[in-house]
């Protein structure tokens, strides 16, 4: 056996900084814009390996097969569904369905501000909720590069709006992970961020579209952007309050999607805003998408169904495997578990981040058919033969994703390398710790904690598992509410997704606009600061201001 050490210096801050020695060199290579995410991405793996074994004194063997370990674990599911999302996607195109979506579109609005609501933010809202793991982005980034947005629009944009709604992703899995790691009720933990992320489900298509079309813009759409907001966040209270955690982001974001369809119906801006690119931004021809005038001849009802086909099978699919029941059959009959050897129950993690000595898991588990991943390749193949696609062709256009997606897929298993290790070491929880000592700050601070959990992980899910139990110790040694700072590591979590480097390979996959990741993390880096920071704000309001207080459930 081996215990986690969380200060291997012997002095507070030294650690600190050693600790942080991993992402700080991830996230430095990648802003940089001169080293590739996948290089940046081994580099970085290779840094985390050294300051394990030489700092934390992490035996060679463990810190070599945490690695391996979380190698495959970034493909298996994360890179599985990124694939399969880019095959359906290059299937749509080839088809030309994808074509008849972007008329249908459209059809609604050719506002770009407009249609930014309506895929980034609410359909992205409704993946967030089936399935999670990278889903949204990859998928809205794809729509709106094939809208004819800019690449770093149509990626920047994606990641932005994939927030509010992270937190009951892939059917309320965050809030699972965080109950069963603080032995705190989930209906609770959901209902507590329910009254904190519903301030950021109005503010966040806000910000979505400030930042493509600047103030002006924004402001002359207020009324539609009002209307995504409100009837997305309403509801997400509501069901997180009343119902159930599972289906919040589900129910919200058809209301939403509903809401705002019908609304645009009756309503339109007096200025139509047609530019695809980012308002300020200086692109090059180079890194331009220029789109081609849309056809605006309305569609027939048969190829209206005919371009929603796919998206409605894959909305089907992902419903089926996002249910509990399936989820739990899945698992029970077609999985492999593989318990790394001389890794798994070998490490305990021991208090102050757990209360007593706990064995730390390391097993693989290939749960091959419940994999969101395998849903949409299974959605994808559906789709392909109603669209008369045979199987001779599926097969050449799944070779032409893997050669697309080769580098973007050793790019994610390299992250999930870094996360599963600087977790199986303790580096995240001497970071974490780090947060924990700020007192009376605590609330804002804890915030930030869950923020950096996801920056870290790409996972709210696996920043609640890791910090979620030393938020509760925590709060209690304060006096604060364990049930406040618990779901303010999801709330805050949220705002860090945009900046994981896992999710921007996605958005630069999708967009295929590899090798522009460093751009990307620059343009949205200061939007997820500030984001985290308000998440933060509010939190010590409701901590100790009144009448914010009324809404901490005790």
């Amino acid at each position: 056996m081996w215990n986690q050490i969380y200060d291997p210096l012997n002095n507070t801050t030294l650690s600190t900084l050693a600790a942080a020695v991993p992402v700080v060199t991830l996230l430095v290579l990648i802003a940089s814009g001169k080293v590739k995410a996948h290089i940046a991405a081994i580099i970085a793996l290779v840094v985390a390996n050294i300051i394990t074994i030489a700092v934390y004194h992490m035996p060679t063997n463990m810190s070599v097969r945490a690695s391996l370990l979380g190698v495959v674990a970034g493909f298996f599911p994360i890179g599985w569904i990124v694939l399969n999302v880019i095959f359906l996607y290059q299937v749509t195109v080839s088809t030309g369905r994808f074509e008849l979506l972007k008329r249908a579109v459209g059809g609604v609005t050719e506002d770009r501000r407009l249609q930014l609501l309506l895929i980034a933010f609410s359909f992205g809202a409704f993946f967030e909720g089936a399935s999670g793991f990278g889903t949204p982005v990859a998928i809205t980034g794809s729509i709106l590069i094939g809208l004819g947005f800019s690449p770093l629009a149509a990626s920047g944009l994606s990641l932005i709006a994939n927030t509010a709604p992270v937190a009951y992703g892939a059917l309320g899995t965050p809030i699972q992970g965080l109950a069963s790691v603080t032995g705190l009720d989930p209906y609770i933990l959901g209902a507590m961020v329910g009254r904190q992320l519903p301030v950021f489900s109005l503010i966040v298509p806000f910000w979505v579209v400030w930042a493509f079309a600047g103030w002006k813009g924004m402001k002359d759409v207020w009324p539609a952007i009002l209307v995504t907001g409100v009837t997305f966040a309403i509801p997400q209270f509501v069901i997180s309050n009343y119902i159930n955690p599972w289906i919040v982001d589900i129910g919200a974001s058809l209301i939403s999607m509903g809401c705002l369809i019908l609304f645009l119906k009756v309503w339109q801006p007096k200025v139509l805003w047609l530019s695809p690119a980012l308002r300020g931004r200086d692109e090059s021809a180079a890194t331009m998408t220029t789109p081609k005038p849309m056809d605006k001849t309305p569609l027939t009802q048969g190829e209206l169904w005919s371009a929603l086909l796919p998206w409605i099978i894959v909305c089907i699919v992902m419903l089926i495997w996002g249910n509990g029941a399936f989820k739990t059959w899945a698992n029970a009959n077609f999985v492999w578990n593989y318990p790394v050897p001389e890794l798994h129950n070998m490490i305990n993690k021991v208090p102050p981040v757990a209360a007593k000595p706990t064995p730390e898991g390391a097993v693989f588990g290939f749960t091959y058919l419940s994999f969101t991943g395998t849903g949409m390749l299974i959605a994808a193949i559906i789709s392909g033969f109603l669209m008369g696609v045979g199987p001779g062709r599926l097969i050449g256009e799944y070779g032409r994703t893997i050669k697309l997606c080769a580098i973007s897929l050793i790019t994610i298993s390299a992250m999930l390398a870094i996360g599963t290790l600087t977790r199986l070491s303790g580096v995240d929880a001497t970071l974490g710790l780090a947060f924990a000592a700020t007192g009376v700050l605590y609330p804002f601070f804890g915030t930030l904690l869950g923020w950096l959990g996801v920056a870290l992980t790409g996972s709210d899910t696996a920043s609640n598992v890791l910090f979620g139990n030393l938020q509760k110790i925590t709060s209690e040694q304060l006096g604060l509410s364990p049930i406040l700072m618990s779901a303010a590591n999801s709330s805050g979590g949220v705002m860090g997704k945009m900046i994981d480097a896992q999710s921007i390979v996605v958005a630069s996959t999708a967009t295929n606009w590899y090798g522009h990741e460093g751009s990307i993390l620059r343009y949205v880096f200061l939007h997820s600061i500030v984001l985290a920071c308000l998440v933060g704000l509010l939190v010590t309001l409701q901590a100790y201001v009144y009448p914010f207080t009324l809404m901490v459930l005790k």
